[in-house]
């Protein structure tokens, strides 16, 4: 089946829908289409788009055999760990805490593991037998040493996720620092000069290795004590996986699938687990260390009953506390929040859509005793003054011009873009809702793009250069007249950035980032302090948009 074939029965499919009740004569895409699918012209108009694509995905998968779908170029899909048996294959352990100090060593490691999720086995990968990986806790400043044994079949690397460390130890592959080859072994040097929530994950192949379960948080906590004390405090990572016939659906074997809207999971998943149970006591405050790691899905949190307060984000704490109903975290975002239980029972952590919500976690509250009670604290909104005094050193380059200006697109190979239809809310889209074409959309037939508004160079092409210690304003566009607009979260290597403005809108309660989510048709200004010399890479943190090829590049030297 050609691009071109394909192409019309993708603009034919969405055509369906449209059909009035005047009955025209048949086309020539039309009794095309119904001669290869052996079916009258009557019967082909009267499907479904679902019946449609799920006729039109068998044939495709009929006709290429067992190996996967293959449409032009683009690469069949494979499930990575098929040599595996899960009756041998050793069960993921708990999730540990490792706490490490200036001058320490330790070992991380990917591994294969088996993880029961929603009642079945699954064979996936884990950092040194666990989903999440350890828990890594240091101090700000501190320089500590990791060694990695590639205990997997593929290619990998680790990227510490927001941290300002040396370029060499960033963890993207490159002629200096090739990826870690299966038995292979690395050494990082890992130096954590801010303090805040970071996370560690593959840099080959993430819509694989990160999906199958190859993450794990960082928590650097300040050297001095800047955040009010809390009763207990919580990693809550937020995941999904997508199921289809009891097995994980399969993946791009040369590049990943479903490269339009990205790898919507059909399971939501909390440190690893379908809606886990987590206990504590009533007046218990306790702080929750918030991170995304899902491929595509952007999550709304909220605990319905439980008043939330916002402190902290990417990179350390906000100018500013702020009491919030719910927060919206993209696909590489972190946040700090404190909660309290002020009474016993059971509270639902949820995902919060426009139209329902959606079950993520349980807190059971009992009615123990608390050992200290920090109600009085609890209730204050306060100032950090370190981070006011840091970001007020900055403050003369807000309103000064752009220095580079991005702009976010789409190309798509031979489609009616006009025909092009999604659901999306406030700019978000929340779930897959064309789940039939995005599963059929392949590589060769997408092109997400980063172009600088300047040169019009694109995606790799964008080579930047800047001086060292300088301070940049990067301006960034979602189009919202692209073939496809979405939400892009976008992350830079190796900086801090400040979000100035969304849609024109300043922002006045600064948090240091290196992740800004885009919703569709927006506008965002950062600030730079470009302080971290070395080559780095910025990208789309939508893990198939990434390896669709939404990536550049920027030196500051």
């Amino acid at each position: 089946m050609t691009i071109k074939n394909f192409s019309c029965i993708v603009t034919l499919l969405l055509l369906l829908t449209a059909c009035s009740s005047n009955t025209p004569p048949p086309t020539e895409a039309e009794q095309q289409m119904a001669d290869m699918m052996g079916i009258s012209v009557e019967e082909l108009r009267s499907q479904t788009p679902e019946e449609h694509m799920h006729m039109m995905k068998n044939m495709m998968q009929g006709s290429h055999g067992n190996h996967g779908t293959k449409v032009g170029d683009s690469a069949e899909v494979y499930n990575p760990l098929a040599e595996f048996s899960v009756s041998t294959v050793p069960m993921a352990k708990p999730t540990e805490i490792l706490r490490v100090a200036d001058g320490d060593t330790i070992t991380l490691s990917p591994t294969v593991v088996r993880k029961t999720i929603a009642g079945k086995d699954f064979i996936m990968l884990g950092y040194n037998g666990q989903i999440p990986g350890p828990i890594i806790r240091s101090t700000q400043g501190a320089t500590f040493t990791v060694k990695v044994e590639n205990l997997t079949n593929m290619p990998t690397t680790i990227h510490w996720h927001g941290l300002r460390l040396d370029y060499k130890n960033d963890g993207v592959p490159t002629s200096l620092t090739p990826a870690i080859e299966p038995n292979g072994e690395f050494v990082y040097t890992v130096t954590v000069p801010d303090n805040g929530v970071f996370w560690y994950h593959p840099h080959v192949r993430e819509d694989i290795q990160q999906d199958l379960g190859l993450y794990g948080n960082l928590i650097v906590e300040p050297r001095e004590v800047v955040a009010e004390p809390v009763n207990s405090e919580k990693t809550i990572i937020l995941d999904d996986i997508l199921l289809e016939d009891d097995a994980i659906a399969p993946y791009g074997k040369n590049t990943a699938n479903r490269p339009l809207m990205g790898r919507f999971g059909s399971v939501l998943l909390v440190n690893g687990e379908n809606q886990p149970q987590f206990t504590a006591k009533q007046g218990e405050v306790m702080r929750l260390f918030l991170t995304n790691v899902a491929n595509t899905r952007t999550f709304n949190v909220q605990i319905p009953g439980v008043k939330m307060k916002r402190i902290g984000g990417d990179i350390g704490l906000y100018q500013r506390e702020e009491w919030v109903d719910s927060l919206i975290l993209a696909p590489a975002e972190r946040a700090i929040v404190d909660v309290q239980f002020s009474v016993s029972g059971t509270f639902t952590l949820e995902n919060k859509l426009p139209k329902n919500s959606l079950p993520l976690a349980q807190f059971i509250v009992s009615n123990e005793t608390i050992d200290t009670d920090f109600t009085d604290t609890f209730t204050q909104l306060h100032e950090h003054n370190s981070v006011m005094a840091d970001i007020a050193a900055f403050e003369d380059e807000f309103d000064r011009p752009v220095d580079k200006e991005l702009d976010i697109t789409i190309e798509m190979t031979g489609m009616d873009h006009s025909n092009m239809m999604h659901d999306s809310h406030d700019g978000i889209e929340w779930e897959d809702t064309m789940p039939g074409m995005n599963a059929m959309m392949t590589g060769d037939m997408v092109q997400w793009k980063f172009i600088d508004t300047e040169t019009k160079l694109e995606n790799m092409d964008i080579q930047w250069e800047f001086p060292l210690n300088s301070v940049q304003k990067i301006r960034i566009n979602n189009l919202a007249d692209s073939a496809h607009p979405m939400q892009h979260p976008v992350h830079f290597h190796g900086q801090r950035f400040l979000v100035l403005s969304l849609d024109g809108v300043s922002n006045n309660n600064l948090v240091w980032k290196d992740t800004v989510l885009l919703p569709t048709g927006s506008t965002a200004d950062l600030l730079f302090d470009m302080s971290n010399p070395g080559e780095w890479m910025f990208h789309c943190h939508i893990a198939e948009h990434l390896t669709n090829g939404m990536m550049g590049l920027f030196r500051v030297q």
